[in-house]
């Protein structure tokens, strides 16, 4: 047992949580403190730094402190048409967000009804034995977001849920459920991103989705704080029959960033897209995990991962894919590629393939490559200078995935900003209109 994990306990007492959600966070109290800490020799821990977390003091929660959003922080929001909820160090900021639907309430909010749906999903998608953070969210639990969309309803605008976090040290909780019924649809953005201040607390970011029959959700996860952040997040999803969900996640990097993807084919007919961007630089560290279990026939899966490492960061990657012996005819597919634009960048691929049926189309793989000097060659041939032919091949490698964005508002936003992310903005802005030329010549 850590010193973090008794901190993290002694938090618990300085909360004034919901009476009728105390057994749940009793409970995982309990199985929080009971669970080793891992270290290197721990299988799903293995490559994560959790030194600097095990040295971080957390003697309190984070707090809005009358924070006001500044010009140049209102910039960094997604320009959406959206129902939008600002929380601002785990604090909901009234003034920055807008009217929601009923649709849409906070746990501490929620009518008779909507209690008895959060005691019935919540803390239930996943096992805490395998998710040592999800126990502690449960332990911290004083309060979240529920998005419960009805029977064959639709959400006429997306949710946009931004968590803001300033250089405080402190701890910051922050839970989402997501709830669709049979046939109902919704698309939700969920966007973190902290000051440029150098940060030095600590967030962790726990969402919950259960798609009932034919529901269809596209959930976008974009982490974009300050290199220093600490940041534990996970997705657990839930997909009964016929459901669909497509999934974006995006990560610049942090002291420590993880989020685990667990997602489990519950119906038979369920369809699962999921992709995602790492782009560590500097020191930082990206470290995703995906778990996709298939329980019963008929399902599919489409998995796709890409990132670029440089300077001295390091990237961590692990997929797997279970195939139960009942799931026949499933469909899945992983891939998961890498791009080394410096000799101290560092990643740690591990695609895995579990299968115990015996007629599944199944299909994994992994790359790990440098820069093409024959293609470096060819664009500096037709008058660009290194530095930007390294830009618009390290580009090009996303740009597939950029372009399969489904909401254009939240391509228009990323793309600008990771072009300049890479350095020459100008150049990798024009980039698709350059190749093109080329490609035509």
């Amino acid at each position: 047992m850590s010193d973090f994990q008794h901190q993290a306990i002694r938090l618990t007492a300085q909360q004034q949580p919901i009476t009728w959600l105390e057994s749940l966070r009793s409970k995982a109290a309990a199985d929080w403190l009971a669970q080793p800490w891992p270290t290197r020799k721990t299988e799903h821990w293995k490559y994560t730094p959790l030194q600097g977390l095990q040295k971080t003091v957390l003697h309190t929660w984070a707090s809005s402190s009358q924070f006001l959003l500044n010009k140049t922080l209102q910039e960094e929001l997604i320009p959406l048409d959206a129902f939008r909820l600002v929380f601002i160090n785990g604090v909901l900021d009234e003034k920055s967000s807008n009217n929601l639907p009923e649709f849409v309430v906070r746990f501490s909010q929620a009518d008779t009804a909507q209690q008895a749906l959060i005691e019935k999903y919540l803390g239930k998608i996943v096992e805490g034995e395998r998710h040592l953070f999800a126990t502690l969210s449960n332990a911290w639990l004083d309060d979240g977001v529920l998005i419960h969309v009805p029977r064959n309803q639709r959400l006429e605008k997306p949710v946009y849920i931004v968590n803001i976090v300033t250089a405080v040290a402190a701890a910051n909780n922050q839970r989402l459920l997501v709830v669709l019924d049979e046939n109902s649809q919704a698309e939700i953005i969920e966007h973190y991103f902290s000051t440029t201040d150098v940060q030095n607390g600590f967030a962790n970011a726990l969402t919950e989705i259960h798609l009932g029959d034919g529901a269809n959700l596209h959930h976008y996860r974009l982490n974009l704080e300050e290199e220093h952040a600490q940041h534990i997040g996970a997705v657990h999803v839930d997909l009964q029959r016929n459901a669909r969900l497509r999934g974006f996640a995006l990560a610049l990097g942090s002291s420590l960033m993880r989020v685990d993807y667990q997602l489990n084919h519950r119906g038979q007919g369920a369809e699962l897209d999921l992709q995602g961007i790492y782009l560590p630089r500097n020191q930082q560290v990206v470290d995703y995990h995906t778990n996709i279990c298939h329980w019963v026939p008929h399902c599919t899966s489409n998995e796709v991962f890409r990132g670029i490492v440089g300077d001295s960061a390091q990237a961590i990657f692990n997929g797997r894919i279970y195939i139960h012996q009942d799931a026949q005819k499933t469909l899945a597919e992983l891939s998961n590629k890498n791009l080394l634009t410096s000799n101290k960048a560092e990643v740690n691929t591990k695609p895995e393939l579990e299968i115990y049926a015996d007629d599944v189309k199944c299909a994994h793989g992994a790359t790990i490559s440098q820069l093409n000097s024959n293609a470096r060659y060819y664009l500096q041939s037709r008058g660009l200078s290194r530095a930007e032919a390294d830009v618009m091949l390290s580009f090009g490698f996303i740009n597939e995935l950029l372009e399969q964005i489904a909401q254009p508002v939240v391509h228009d936003y990323l793309y600008p900003r990771l072009a300049k992310l890479f350095g020459r903005d100008e150049s990798l802005i024009a980039a698709d209109a350059t190749l093109a030329e080329l490609a035509n010549e």
